[in-house]
């Protein structure tokens, strides 16, 4: 299958983000007396949003208004904690590199807030390495439906067929495949390999060069 456009995840996939979110989520349980976890925990709580990360994060059957303030306490402590330790994976700024150097366009789909998202972009890669950059949007179903990839790959004028979503979660690999999509699931991440294999991702990569040959190897 020949390949013109790449999404990525973030999280766990381009960047490495999970100290400030431990951090600044630590932070809101403090704040109501509620037991703390770890990076190793927060690894598996991530992926699927930010209710979802804090509704993993408080203890079982607190109300769903105390998730959304906590949800909403959250944002204004990460505003100040996100870039704490962040930074691209080894060999990702080179891979994006020559992906671009080939013609193949790049785009990124995360399910953190749109907000967020954009910023992080916007902070570690060059302007326009990517041509669409989405977050969890209002009014748009947040993966692992299709319609954020779906709209990315329209907006790109790339058939699915054609496009290959790349991440490092169930998530994603149930996104690429709902979409019609080539998957490739990353060993660097948060999740293990183990869940991408029974996700039924088509590749796993242990290193962003690896995506590079993928590709072009397809072309």
């Amino acid at each position: 299958m020949s390949y013109t456009s790449i999404i990525f995840d973030l999280d766990g996939t381009l960047l490495d983000t999970l100290d400030g979110i431990t951090e600044s989520v630590n932070s809101v349980l403090i704040s109501h007396r509620f037991p703390l976890h770890s990076n190793e925990s927060y690894k598996l709580f991530l992926g699927n949003g930010l209710y979802n990360l804090i509704s993993k994060s408080v203890p079982e059957n607190t109300a769903k208004s105390v998730i959304q303030d906590c949800s909403e306490a959250f944002k204004e402590i990460y505003s100040n904690n996100w870039k704490k330790n962040c930074c691209p994976y080894k060999g990702i700024s080179t891979m994006l590199a020559n992906l671009s150097d080939q013609g193949i366009k790049l785009a990124v789909l995360s399910n953190k807030p749109h907000a967020f998202t954009c910023l992080f972009v916007d902070e570690f890669f060059p302007k326009d390495m990517f041509r669409v950059v989405f977050g969890q949007r209002d009014g748009v179903e947040k993966k692992p439906h299709p319609a954020g990839a779906l709209d990315i790959a329209k907006i790109l004028q790339s058939r699915p067929e054609n496009t290959l979503f790349v991440g490092d979660s169930d998530v994603d690999i149930q996104t690429g495949r709902a979409a019609g999509m080539g998957t490739a699931g990353v060993s660097w991440g948060y999740r293990s390999v183990e869940e991408l294999i029974e996700n039924r991702a088509e590749i796993i990569v242990n290193s962003p060069s690896e995506i590079v040959k993928h590709v072009l190897s397809a072309t």
